[in-house]
């Protein structure tokens, strides 16, 4: 075989790996779910702990659990340093109930079986444009995690994981000096606003959403000691916003929207905020070409024509809607909180 004969199959075989890794994705993501979900990680911890022993404390068949553990080796979840035996990865460490930066309730959520069956109306949803969980659950997502109390309080915790570094992050790369009354718009249980306020001691705070969305706010919000400054308020931010904030917070909020939502969200803001309030938007700014070092917005993009019927949107359609809807765009710094980009805007004079 000649050097050039030999290149050139070594390079096949490296393009037909590429692809079979990324057709095992969906293996990866039952692997980790099902690692999450009977909570191995917790087992395993900061030391090596034999499949034996993680069997028996998580009730499951050694031989079974023994090859899972070593398939998540394979893509860096756990690290095998002796046979049998198995530790975390950094990235593995996430998977746990007590690290700081958990992942585990998001792993569960995104990992549980509701969003694999709604991935299996991709094919329906890119051929309509209509939702895939629809068409699979006969009901949206919303609708159908309210009538299921474990899938929605597992929902809420995994939204409030996905917050927390979030929250940090912003925290940091804003200037809140200017603000008084911060409202964050469809803020959960409080997470996101608990890391402003805490930060800064002389802000006051509104946690806006739904009753279902805010129920957990109030206990949070005593556990954080802030509660004196800060208030829960349930109601639907389509129809009646807060009126008495200066600074409103819409973060991870219009990726859950079509354009039409969207637009009537951003019209809503700008017929009851002040006009001297500022509006900031936190979330994914897809960049205006697919590109291979940003795959996680392009994978939030499709999951939410899948599961909600939203999307991510570039810098140009932010623009865009915020200028249609009265707005002016005063500043977009992109990534500036971790992957979460912040666009400023302020309402246009009428």
């Amino acid at each position: 075989m000649t050097s050039e004969v030999a290149t050139d199959l070594a390079e096949k075989m490296r393009l037909r790996a590429a692809l079979i890794e990324r057709i095992g994705g969906y293996m990866t993501a039952h692997a980790i779910g099902v690692v999450a979900e009977l909570g191995i990680a917790d087992l395993i911890k900061d030391g090596v702990r034999g499949s034996e022993e993680l069997a028996a404390e998580s009730g499951t068949h050694e031989p079974s659990l023994r090859r899972l553990l070593r398939m998540l080796g394979a893509v860096g979840i756990t690290t095998e340093p002796e046979p049998g035996h198995f530790a975390l990865t950094d990235v593995g460490a996430q998977l746990r109930s007590d690290s700081p930066d958990s992942l585990r309730a998001f792993s569960r959520m995104f990992c549980h079986p509701i969003f694999f069956s709604a991935w299996q109306g991709l094919e329906h949803a890119v051929t309509t444009g209509e939702r895939a969980f629809d068409h699979v659950y006969g009901k949206d997502f919303y609708h159908h995690i309210a009538a299921h109390e474990d899938v929605s309080a597992l929902f809420n915790v995994a939204m409030s994981e996905e917050s927390r570094i979030a929250a940090a992050q912003l925290t940091a790369a804003y200037d809140f000096s200017d603000a008084g009354t911060v409202v964050d718009l469809g803020g959960g249980d409080g997470t996101l606003l608990t890391a402003i306020l805490t930060s800064h001691p002389r802000l006051r705070g509104i946690v806006f959403d739904s009753p279902s969305g805010v129920a957990e706010a109030p206990a949070v919000l005593e556990n954080a000691g802030i509660a004196d400054r800060c208030e829960a308020r349930a109601g639907d931010f389509f129809q009646d916003i807060p009126t008495d904030g200066d600074l409103y917070i819409v973060k991870s909020v219009f990726q859950d929207w079509n354009d039409e939502d969207s637009l009537a969200l951003l019209r809503s803001c700008r017929a009851q905020m002040p006009d001297s309030a500022t509006l900031l938007i936190v979330g994914s700014v897809l960049p205006e070409t697919a590109a291979t070092d940003q795959p996680i917005p392009f994978f939030t993009d499709l999951n939410m024509l899948v599961i909600a019927g939203g999307r991510e949107r570039s810098e140009s359609e932010f623009r865009a809607m915020l200028e249609d809807t009265g707005f002016t765009v005063r500043s977009v710094k992109l990534s500036a909180a971790g992957p979460l980009s912040i666009i400023r805007a302020t309402p246009a004079p009428a």
